[in-house]
């Protein structure tokens, strides 16, 4: 592993930082209210980052912060406390142009071109969508809705619409008696706060909303709780567009995960339901059965003498480059990061040939989970894929980012860790790292 430091990148608090497509910049965020660009400078031996802009970018504290697919221009998005979205663009500007009258600049800086403002909360997090379905952004903030905008005029960037808004804890989750696609059966609007839902959608409702009470109602260890602040609020687009436009979205204590999908057809509907508790005593990762239903995971897991939900604080939805199944890696607030693997539906192989001949429907979605790692041991604030979806990593609390590699007997182990309070000579030195991980193998 090769790595660079940079010093003093905020005044205080780096809340989040995000690379472009081809990584020759980096978005950095933080608490001090401000955006900072940095370019890499490959010219010398050494890689560095330069700083390229700055600018106060919020009234509040930053959350995250995105790239567009630079198909549509260098564009980024902004989150904050403040309960707005920013999109801001970079534009070049004569050298001898004064900004702000701060003096000369390098020739491009960036402008604010909309704003956001339909939260009723902190927004926590922003995602652009995969370039094939068109300039659009999903949003996620305290108040359990996720809003997807879609620009209307592109050139100027200035008008964005709202296209759909999911009130998700209210989305039914996905049951055994539920099917997918354009056939897909929605029984609550995605604004309703509550829901008319009969037969098993009742059961699934009524259960999931018993066991989240029961167990934010007594808490087992520090971080489970029903406050904001022992909450976490994260999304991720599904990269491959022949699925449609799929979303994974975490909100709230529960610690769920849910899968939603958006079509111009029907209304938004989860396709299915990621949820996993804390269970200190085991060791062995729980695995999900394929064909088992959200409300028999509730019911099996409801007493919290034996599980608590803690909060996922980050979810990442791997590229699936030519994979028949999709893999979706979770890190929560109880320390450990997992990965599970989607499959949309019975394989073409698997099905016979008489199933669902005529009849309209398809099969459902369902997952199994593959990987669970808590050697964090605190709470994991971030999860990121690389760009072929073989690598993931994990950066958590304890103040080491981590990264996770499938062997070939398909078994998810550790490649590797870096300390953040490894000095800058120490860190680029690839054996060290991987040595203490192999010891510990």
């Amino acid at each position: 592993m090769q790595t660079s430091l940079i010093q003093n990148a905020h005044n205080d608090l780096v809340t989040d930082a995000s690379y472009d497509l081809y990584g020759l910049q980096l978005a950095t965020c933080g608490l001090d209210q401000r955006i900072k660009i940095w370019s890499l400078d490959e010219s010398s031996g050494n890689a560095s980052w330069n700083l390229e802009d700055d600018w106060k970018a919020h009234e509040g504290a930053l959350t995250k912060v995105a790239w567009a697919h630079p198909e549509f221009g260098s564009i980024i998005a902004s989150a904050s406390f403040d309960r707005t979205v920013k999109v801001w663009e970079q534009v070049a500007v004569d050298t001898d142009q004064q900004v702000n009258g701060s003096g000369p600049q390098s020739g491009s800086r960036w402008v604010e071109r909309a704003v956001l403002t339909d939260a009723k909360g902190s927004v926590r997090a922003v995602e652009f969508a995969p370039h094939h379905f068109g300039l659009k952004l999903a949003a996620i903030s305290t108040d359990n809705h996720l809003r997807i905008y879609e620009c209307l005029e592109q050139p100027s960037l200035s008008s964005w619409q709202s296209a759909e808004e999911v009130d998700v804890p209210a989305l039914p989750s996905a049951t055994q008696h539920s099917v997918t696609g354009a056939h897909a059966t929605a029984t609550a609007t995605p604004t309703q706060t509550t829901s008319a839902l009969d037969g098993a959608s009742a059961i699934a409702s009524s259960m999931t909303m018993l066991a989240q009470q029961q167990q934010t109602q007594t808490p087992s260890r520090p971080g489970a709780g029903s406050r904001e602040a022992d909450g976490g609020w994260c999304l991720s687009w599904c990269k491959d567009r022949h699925w449609g436009e799929i979303i994974a979205v975490g909100c709230g204590v529960s610690g769920v995960v849910k899968i939603i999908q958006f079509s111009p057809s029907h209304r938004p509907v989860t396709l299915l339901t990621l949820e996993s508790t804390s269970a200190p005593q085991t060791n062995t990762p729980p695995t999900r059965p394929t064909g088992i239903t959200h409300a028999q995971i509730v019911a099996s897991s409801s007493t919290p003498e034996t599980s608590t939900p803690f909060a996922v604080t980050s979810v990442a939805w791997a590229p699936s480059c030519g994979r028949s199944f999709h893999l979706v890696a979770t890190g929560s607030r109880d320390g450990r990061v997992r990965i599970w693997k989607l499959r949309p539906g019975m394989q073409a192989d698997e099905q016979p040939q008489a199933d669902n001949a005529g009849d309209g429907t398809e099969e459902r979605w369902t997952a199994t989970l593959v990987a669970e790692f808590d050697d964090h041991k605190s709470s994991v604030g971030r999860v990121e894929w690389n760009i072929t979806g073989t690598i993931l990593s994990s950066a958590g609390n304890d103040g080491r980012v981590r990264l996770w590699k499938q062997t070939m007997g398909n078994v998810w182990r550790a490649a590797g860790q870096i300390s953040v309070e490894q000095t800058e000579e120490r860190s680029q030195d690839p054996d060290i790292d991987m040595d203490e991980n192999a010891g510990a193998e």
